[in-house]
Order: structure tokens, then sequence, then C-alpha cells
């Protein structure tokens, strides 16, 4: 017969959930206004161009881009370079003859009268 008496569960044998933390965005990769960088537990990277810091020391882009990572005087900075966008061409004004017959047709119109 065995000596052994009622177990249960070990005291230490319990985990946390796991956060998720790290680099979400790596250098190089495009990103949209307001998709997350880092999630990180203090600030292991800071915010630079065209980013924010959130709750938690989260680091997300401010405007579309690139993501770059650069080190000033030991500390990591995150930023977000813009993408190049092509600007649009102005719109011409309507040539004085389409104006014109626009106008006629208005006066020429029954509800015109």
């Amino acid at each position: 017969m065995a000596h052994t008496k009622a177990q249960r569960a070990v005291r230490g044998n319990r985990d946390s959930i796991a956060k998720r933390r790290g680099v979400k965005k790596y250098g190089g990769m495009t990103v949209k206004n307001g998709n997350i960088l880092v999630r990180q537990k203090g600030t292991k990277f800071f915010p630079g161009m065209n980013t924010t810091m959130g709750s938690e020391f989260t680091i997300a882009a401010t405007a579309d881009g690139i993501v770059s990572f650069t080190q000033k005087n030991g500390k990591k900075f995150i930023n977000v370079v813009p993408l190049e966008v092509p600007k649009k061409a102005a719109k011409k004004p309507a040539s004085k003859a389409v104006v014109a017959d626009k106008e006629s047709k208005v006066a020429d119109s029954p509800a015109a009268a």
C-alpha cells in the first residue's frame, strides 16, 4: 500500500498571460497613420518624427510613411519618413465660351421666363 497522501497542485505552478510586447513594424516597412510600431514596458524606444507615445509606452505612427530607427545620444528613436505624395494637377478653369453657353441655356429655359 502506497504511503502518498492526497495530492494538490504545486504552489508555484502559475503563469501570467503573455503581454505581446515588442516591435510590431520594423525598419523599412510601410505604415499608415495610427499603426502601432512598438509595445514596450518603459522607454526602450523613444518617439521621433511623425510618431507619438501613448498609454503604456506604446509608440504609434501619426503619418503614412516608412519606419526608420535612429540613435542619438544613446537613445533609440523611431521615426516615420513620410511618403512622397504626387501633387495633383490644378483644375483648369472652364473656358469663357463654355461658361457663356451655360448662361445662355439658363436664360432660354422656360423656368427663367
